[in-house]
Formats: structure tokens, C-alpha cells, sequence
């Protein structure tokens, strides 16, 4: 019998159900493909075994800004709480990224404190958007300034609604493509804003592979010749890229895992499942292609599926530690 992988699922959802039905009374409904599933911690506990998942650092989703400021604050908190309780519940199954009531900063800035200091959550989601407003807009500095004093986990996540999104004659679902860009436009405004820069301690995790910053990398580094840009990344724009983490989610093929590879060193790479945004056939087949995938040798497998996520996150190491002085 093999030995299971022990996967650290970095981009995995929760949707807690009264914030579900909430966003239903509203008339808000998940654009990015299929509709919501069926979900509980029952579900997702059997799911993560079935795949290899033995924990899932888990973040919610959608965002929790729809245009009211009381509710994103109200359900920013009720998430929070929501993930806590599970991680208490399973601690070594479960950790969670805090929602934040963007891009009211001042109310951030307070669940932040919350979040990290009562709750003592293992880092924040933020959306790659909020309205018309990118990561790195001047507006978010405050923001920005404490992530950096905390040295900070931020997770990266496309928006449910991304600018530029709704296009009158396109009707491919914004899961396809769109979310993609959203976070490659996060990406390069977090670059040419100068906050990567100026917050060199805050720890980054890109969805999906970084959209398709590994592919435009070297276009989006012709910014720099442009006056106006190339001092906010004084250092070279890849020099930067390439120090994010970027996770797996639906990033598998042979072809992204090379280019990933390639552009990245092998440690700046986690595994993500999207799960259950995804439907689980769809995990399957991801788990299916990175332990297929001639692309990654063994090592570099484990480091993907666990290692490089245990270096982010401690308390999951030193599981692993324990385990080891008990055989």
C-alpha cells in the first residue's frame, strides 16, 4: 500500500450556509461556472480523504463586499468565526485565511486585528478586485502597511465580479478566463504600484498557477523600460514575480506544470484544489496529473503536494514532526 501524500490544500473553499443563503435572498449567484453545491464539513472531511487532502487551509468564497459595507463587515466576521470553529473542531485538518470587509480599510483593518489576534487565523484572502479597484490601489496603503508589520499570508483570489468582466456580447462563464485575468491585473498592480517593493515581507499566494503571469512574464516586465514604472520595481520586475508562491488549482496540465517550473523556483509552488468550486471529478483529475506528470520527479512532488506549504505554515511542520517521534 502506498503511503497517502498528506496533501496541504492551500486553495480550498468553505461556504458557510448562512452566508450562502443570504447571498440567495439577494439574488447573488456564483458566476464562475457551475452553480454552488452541496456542501458541509461532512462532505469536504470524505472529499479531502478520497484525494490525498489531509489538510485544507480553507477561505471563503464569494467575497463578502457586495455594495453594503454593514453586511461585507457583518459576514466577513460571520466567515471568520465560521472557519474558526472548524479548525477548533479539527486543527490539523483544517486551517483558514480571513475574510476582510474590503475595501472598507478601516473596517479591514480592524477584522484583521480580530482575525489574526483572537481568532488566530493563518492569514487573509484578499480578491484580486473589489469593485473597480485593484491590489496595490493607493487607497489600500493602510492595508498594506500593517500585512507588511504582521509579515503577513495573503492568498490571492479572482474576484466573483472582475472589472471589465461583463462584456455585452460574451457570455463564456468568468470561471474560464476571466478570474485569470483578474489576477494577472492584480499582479502587475501590485508590481508597477511599487507595493511589492515597499512590503517586501508580506508572503503571497497566487491562484491558479498566478492567472497567466507565468506566460507573460516577460511582456509584463517590458513595464520597466516605461518612465514612470521601472523605479517602482527598482530591483527588475521578475526579481519580484518570481518570489510569490502560485498554487496548483486547475493548473495541472503538463504544459502550465512546465512553465510553472521554469519560472519559479520548485519551493515557490503549492498545491490547490479549488475544491468544491470545482466539482470533485475535477480534483481528481488534478491529483491525477501531478502524480502522472513527467514533468515533476518525486521529490519535487512532495515538496508540491505538502512541503513547500508546511514551510508557510508551521503548525502543520510540526505535525509532521510529531509523527515521526511517535514511530
Amino acid at each position: 500500500m502506498t503511503t497517502p501524500p498528506g496533501r496541504i490544500d492551500v486553495h480550498h473553499h468553505f461556504l458557510p450556509p448562512e452566508f450562502m443563503a443570504d447571498l440567495k435572498r439577494r439574488g447573488i449567484s456564483w458566476t464562475g461556472g457551475p452553480p454552488f453545491p452541496e456542501w458541509n464539513l461532512s462532505i469536504a472531511r470524505e472529499a479531502m480523504e478520497r484525494h490525498g487532502i489531509a489538510t485544507a487551509i480553507a477561505s471563503v468564497v464569494p467575497q463578502v463586499w457586495w455594495g453594503d459595507g454593514d453586511a461585507a463587515a457583518h459576514w466577513a466576521r460571520h466567515s471568520n468565526e465560521f472557519t474558526t470553529r472548524a479548525i477548533q473542531d479539527d486543527p490539523q485538518r483544517f486551517g483558514g485565511f480571513a475574510s476582510l470587509p474590503m475595501p472598507d480599510v478601516a473596517r479591514s483593518l480592524v477584522e484583521l486585528e480580530h482575525a489574526l489576534d483572537v481568532l488566530r487565523l493563518d492569514g487573509v484572502i484578499l480578491m484580486a478586485s473589489t469593485g473597480n479597484q485593484y491590489l496595490g490601489d493607493p487607497a489600500f496603503e493602510e492595508l498594506f502597511q500593517e500585512l507588511e508589520r504582521r509579515r503577513a499570508i495573503v492568498f490571492i483570489h479572482p474576484n466573483t465580479v472582475p472589472p471589465g468582466s461583463i462584456v455585452p456580447r460574451l457570455s463564456i462563464p468568468w470561471g474560464l478566463v476571466e478570474f485569470v485575468f483578474d489576477t494577472t491585473r492584480a499582479v502587475t498592480n501590485l508590481l508597477y504600484s511599487g507595493t511589492l517593493e515597499r512590503y517586501p515581507s508580506i508572503r503571497y499566494i497566487v491562484s491558479h498557477a498566478g492567472g497567466a503571469v507565468p506566460f507573460l512574464a516577460q511582456r509584463i516586465a517590458l513595464g520597466a523600460e516605461i518612465p514612470g514604472l521601472g523605479e517602482k520595481a527598482p530591483r527588475g520586475p521578475l526579481h519580484y514575480l518570481k518570489r510569490l508562491h502560485y498554487d496548483t488549482a486547475l493548473s495541472t496540465s503538463e504544459y502550465a506544470l512546465a512553465a510553472l517550473r521554469q519560472f519559479v523556483p520548485t519551493s515557490q509552488i503549492l498545491f490547490g484544489s479549488d475544491y468544491p468550486l470545482v466539482p470533485e471529478s475535477v480534483v481528481e483529475s488534478e491529483t491525477a496529473d501531478l502524480e502522472s506528470s513527467r514533468v515533476l520527479d518525486d521529490p519535487t512532488r512532495r515538496a508540491i503536494d505538502r512541503d513547500n506549504a508546511a514551510a508557510l505554515f508551521p503548525r502543520f511542520a510540526r505535525k509532521d514532526q510529531r509523527s515521526a517521534l511517535a514511530r
